[in-house]
């Protein structure tokens, strides 16, 4: 057994790139199945994809969000927790920033848009901070709390911005000071105007800091150590209430960023919404799709807002239903969720090679 499991991950920069194929080979028979082309489909998906410049530029402003919220709930994973409030941390951090980009005059850029994005990450952590707390202190279940807050979340944004926030005659806030935009106005123009931002690179960076955080510093360790055994913690003398608060709070930064920047760097206001925007959500997907890694977690939002993206030329250039499209991304995501899947197709190649090295 121990044999197999050596030959296995020996391979496993091959299993994902296996993994994604198969996705879209069962993809393919569903829509041979409902009778529809799947060449035609696919050919759509990645023209939509990287097609223009404009495509390639939206593909990236729609990843961006999901590598945020992906290393929201993969930090909480890693230090065992369970975020699954990243929605409505994501909303409360749009909204911080929202409040800031529009209430706030006469500041130069470089103290306007940090601020807005420094309060929107307060905001956010913050939101899932409560959630840390009511765990460290009473006990109560964190999957339980974080998605009542995501209801919570989306009704107090909502107030806000209907009370503080709304321009008249419209269901939105009034548009952000053009001191708190994050947009890159000549890479934009340059990819005929693609929603180009630079929270793209802030993205980038996190997953940086979340490797550090988690494997570079003594806090990092304390963090990892609450999460594997709490008792083991308590015994070496770590405050295990403090670091779970402290590992709910950082989360939640994690995702409070991603809503700040789609404010800040997208739409440049905040609608009162009738339901709240998914990326919280999809961020479960992606981190599970990482396997919780930073790395992975880009890689995973990258595949993951790809797709989700290029789903729209499916519909249009292939007349592929949206029920259909849902099929096909999920059929990719399952295959590469689930590694062992793929291990057992790939086992007898891996087996015949190994033969092969030893002749």
């Amino acid at each position: 057994m121990n044999k197999v499991v050596r030959i296995m991950t020996s391979e496993s920069a091959v299993n994902p790139l296996v993994a994604i194929v198969l996705g879209l080979l069962f993809g393919a028979l569903v829509m041979l199945a409902g009778g529809y082309n799947p060449i035609a489909a696919y050919s759509s998906l990645f023209s939509r994809i990287l097609g223009s410049p404009y495509d390639i530029g939206e593909s990236i402003r729609a990843i961006t969000p999901l590598i945020l919220t992906g290393l929201s709930v993969a930090f909480a994973f890693r230090t065992g927790l369970f975020n699954i409030g990243a929605e409505g941390q994501f909303v409360m951090g749009m909204t911080g920033a929202t409040f800031i980009g529009v209430k706030i005059h006469s500041l130069p850029w470089i103290i306007h848009a940090p601020l807005a994005v420094i309060v929107g990450a307060l905001v956010g952590g913050l939101w899932g901070a409560i959630a840390g707390y009511l765990k460290a202190k009473r006990g109560v279940n964190e999957v339980i709390t974080t998605i009542m807050l995501n209801w919570i979340s989306l009704f107090l944004s909502n107030y806000i911005v209907n009370t503080f926030l709304l321009e008249p005659k419209q269901q939105r806030s009034y548009m952000i000071q053009d001191s708190a935009s994050l947009s890159i106005g000549w890479l934009s123009d340059a990819m005929n105007h693609a929603r180009l931002h630079w929270g793209t690179l802030i993205a980038i960076l996190a997953a940086v800091v979340f490797y550090l955080i988690l494997w570079k510093t003594k806090q990092g360790y304390e963090l990892r150590a609450v999460g594997h055994n709490i008792d083991a913690a308590k015994y070496a003398g770590m405050n295990v209430n403090k670091n779970i608060i402290k590992a709910m709070f950082i989360s939640g930064v994690f995702a409070g960023l991603a809503g700040v920047f789609e404010v800040l760097g997208v739409f440049h206001y905040q609608v009162v919404a009738a339901a709240s925007p998914g990326y919280g959500f999809d961020g479960i997907a992606v981190s599970l799709l990482g396997a919780n890694n930073p790395i992975g977690v880009v890689l995973g939002a990258t595949l993951f807002g790809g797709l989700s993206y290029g789903s729209a030329g499916m519909s249009f250039g292939a007349d592929v239903p949206p029920e259909i499209i849902r099929i096909v991304i999920g059929s990719v995501i399952f295959f590469v969720a689930t590694q062992g899947i793929v291990k057992w197709v790939l086992l007898p190649f891996y087996g015949k090679r190994k033969k092969e090295r030893a002749s």
